[in-house]
Parts: structure tokens; C-alpha cells; sequence
């Protein structure tokens, strides 16, 4: 039967359209964006993506992503080893340290209503991310993949963190940053999810 996968290829549910690309499973993608009737139905806030399992909703890009590694095995080590801990940390960095504090812009720029919007506060963002960014660098060195020559869902979460990035104009000046998302992008699986939309 496959998945489906309610959102826009403009928000994290690429991430998931990526994912399934990547471990082939068969999916149908419901293109719909946030607080749509599509989203609604299946997630009370309104918010994507969405992934529709034997008839069971989840919601959250990277409790999908997790549930998805962990079901078939693929782009991810066991969990209980020390590898698993590793790449849930690596993450954990991603979310913590990239994607708040981009979704922190983003809201700054234009989701809150205006009267709350608080523009001054893109500046630390910036210098925030560029440190981050600083480290991820060192961290990745000259591997192919966050975890050494093994593609997970890691990947996914900081390439999508760190093209959002450089959409939004924020600093990732790290040449071994820049060819890591060049790379990641360039794949199969990223470009046909990409096509989704």
C-alpha cells in the first residue's frame, strides 16, 4: 500500500519525500501546506509534514524520519549502540542548533503577526548559526556524511537545515560545508523528491 505524505516540498516534509526516495519505499505525496484541510484531518495544529502509516498519522519531521529508519532498517545504526547515540546527537545538533534557530528567523520575518515580529533579533541568529556551522565543519572533516561513510538520517536533517540556510541568507562560509550540501543535493533520491513538487 505505501505511505502518504501530506505537505509541501517548501517545508520540512521534503525531508520525508527525501527519506522514502532514499530507502525506496512507495508513497503517495499530498501536496498541501500548513493549517490546510489536508493537514488538519490528520494533525490538530495544522502542522506538516505529516506521514500517514496503516492508517496511523505522525506528525514531526524527524519522529517520521526516526519511525521510517527504524522500521526498514535503512540510514541509521541499531538503536542501544553507541553509533545510534552518535547520530541521535548528531541530530539533536542539527535541531537544537540549526533548524530553531532558523524557524526562530522565519517567525521573525513573516509567521508571527507583525506587532510581534521582532526584526533586531536576525543578527545574533546569524552569528548563532555561524558558529554552529564553524563546528559541524570540523566536525565533518573530509567525510562524506556526518557519520563517517554512513548515510543517516542526520544527513537529511542538517543538508535540509543547511540549504534553508543559505536560502535564507544566513552564513555557511565553511567551503567544506557548502560542497557537503552540493553533494547531498546532487544525489538521486533528493533530486526526485525535489521533482514531487
Amino acid at each position: 500500500m505505501g505511505y502518504q505524505v501530506i505537505g509541501s516540498v517548501r517545508s520540512r516534509a521534503l525531508r520525508v519525500l527525501w527519506m522514502l526516495e532514499e530507502i525506496g519505499e512507495p508513497y503517495e505525496h499530498v501536496k498541501a501546506g500548513p493549517r490546510s484541510p489536508e493537514a488538519l484531518a490528520l494533525n490538530p495544529s495544522g502542522k506538516i509534514p505529516v506521514l500517514v502509516a496503516d492508517g496511523v498519522a505522525i506528525t514531526d519531521s524527524t519522529a517520521i524520519l526516526t519511525y521510517l529508519a527504524d522500521k526498514h532498517g535503512k540510514l541509521t545504526f541499531p538503536a542501544g549502540t553507541l553509533d545510534r547515540a552518535r547520530q541521535d546527537g548528531l541530530t539533536h545538533l542539527a535541531l537544537d542548533e540549526m533548524d530553531a534557530v532558523l524557524w526562530t528567523a522565519a517567525r521573525h520575518s513573516f509567521v508571527l503577526p507583525e506587532e510581534h515580529r521582532m526584526p533586531e533579533i536576525k543578527g545574533p541568529l546569524r552569528w548563532e548559526f555561524a558558529r554552529t556551522c564553524t563546528r559541524l565543519a570540523e566536525r565533518l572533516g573530509d567525510a562524506p556524511f556526518l557519520m563517517g561513510e554512513t548515510m543517516t538520517i542526520a544527513d537529511i536533517v542538517t543538508a535540509h537545515c543547511l540549504s534553508w540556510a543559505i536560502n535564507a541568507h544566513f552564513p555557511v562560509e565553511a567551503q567544506g560545508l557548502v560542497d557537503y550540501v552540493d553533494r547531498m543535493k546532487a544525489r538521486p533520491a533528493f533530486q526526485r523528491a525535489v521533482a514531487s513538487a
